[in-house]
């Protein structure tokens, strides 16, 4: 990759980690669901109107819509409400990339092979260490609802994977159309039409800045990035730089947040960034596409991999970030058919 690529695939991973953070801010001027509709509705106008349809089939753009949006933003904006941290958030959602093998393995018959089994059980052992940390002293709930929410973006990505969208970013706008209703409608039940109009009556500068960074620049730019780094790069170029989304998450959690970072939180940090390259076949790829081309200079240009990480989304987090994920699943959010996206939407 060239250096400015290179630059600017670390960047897009930092405004993902970051957004956790900012989520988790936006969380004290708005309920969960309510957040989550807002964001999705700014991310998809005015865009909605300046782009084109989507190229694959309606029902997939609904599927991901629902799946992504009311699924993982939902419960991961509802688990960061109810005290799950900026930075373990931005670390356990990278078990979608687990999630993701599992589902691509049951519903395409994309077998997993040794090593990616032994990824798995590596991540899988980083959750046990992080819900053993957070079950010391955190809201068993807020952590298993993030877990869930790994687990749909798990399930958006093969979706993702088998609409094998052309234009990421296209895709990603239309697909934040779909929640919007859902989300508000979700909203006005259980969090209730006064705690919304309250919510709304407060907006500020600081407030619509948050939402604009979350649907804009963590959703619109990130995965339009994203995108475009997969249209120039073999997705096993990309990927490996979905892992330092929790780094720079549980970096500016500390450091915004203040949020202590135990040595066991380290420990599971290790195991589920490990576990994840391993399941995401990180260095494998890489090492093959080495090959006489490589050597000469040449582009290798590879299929698509669904259990590679897809960019986070542009979701973030109550104590503390999409983008669709989001292949890493294309982004967005994201996600598969590439991202984490990604997707999107964080």
């Amino acid at each position: 990759m060239r250096p400015r690529h290179i630059a600017l695939a670390v960047l897009v991973a930092a405004l993902w980690g970051v957004n956790f953070v900012v989520i988790e801010l936006g969380l004290d001027h708005f309920p969960p669901l309510l957040f989550s509709a807002l964001r999705f509705l700014a991310a998809a106008v005015p865009a909605i109107f300046l782009l084109g349809r989507p190229s694959v089939a309606w029902k997939w753009v609904v599927g991901v819509g629902l799946v992504l949006g009311v699924g993982k933003f939902g419960l991961l904006f509802i688990g960061m409400d109810q005290g799950m941290p900026a930075g373990l958030s931005s670390l356990v959602l990278q078990i979608q990339a687990v999630f993701t093998a599992l589902f691509a393995a049951l519903a395409l018959s994309e077998r997993p092979g040794r090593i990616r089994v032994a990824g798995m059980a590596v991540a899988l052992a980083g959750i046990v260490v992080a819900a053993v940390d957070e079950g010391a002293g955190g809201p068993v709930l807020a952590f298993v609802l993030v877990v869930g929410a790994a687990a749909c973006w798990g399930v958006s990505n093969v979706f993702t994977r088998r609409a094998a969208p052309k234009d990421a970013l296209t895709f990603m706008v239309w697909v934040s159309a779909v929640p919007v209703l859902p989300l508000l409608g979700l909203s006005l039940l259980f969090e209730g039409p006064d705690r919304d109009a309250e919510a709304l009556a407060a907006l500020d500068w600081s407030g619509v800045g948050i939402i604009l960074f979350v649907a804009w620049v963590s959703t619109v730019f990130g995965f339009g990035a994203w995108g475009f780094l997969l249209r120039h790069y073999p997705a096993s170029s990309v990927a490996p730089f979905t892992l330092l989304v929790p780094v720079f998450g549980m970096s500016s959690a500390a450091l915004v947040l203040g949020e202590d970072v135990s040595p066991l939180r380290w420990c599971a940090a290790a195991l589920l960034v490990g576990g994840v390259a391993l399941t995401s076949g990180v260095g494998l790829r890489t090492a093959t596409a080495s090959g006489p081309r490589a050597a000469a200079g040449g582009r290798v240009r590879r299929p698509a991999d669904p259990a590679a990480p897809p960019p986070p989304g542009a979701s973030a987090s109550r104590t503390p970030s999409t983008p669709m994920c989001p292949d890493p699943p294309r982004p967005g959010t994201p996600p598969v058919a590439a991202p984490r996206s990604p997707a999107a939407a964080e």
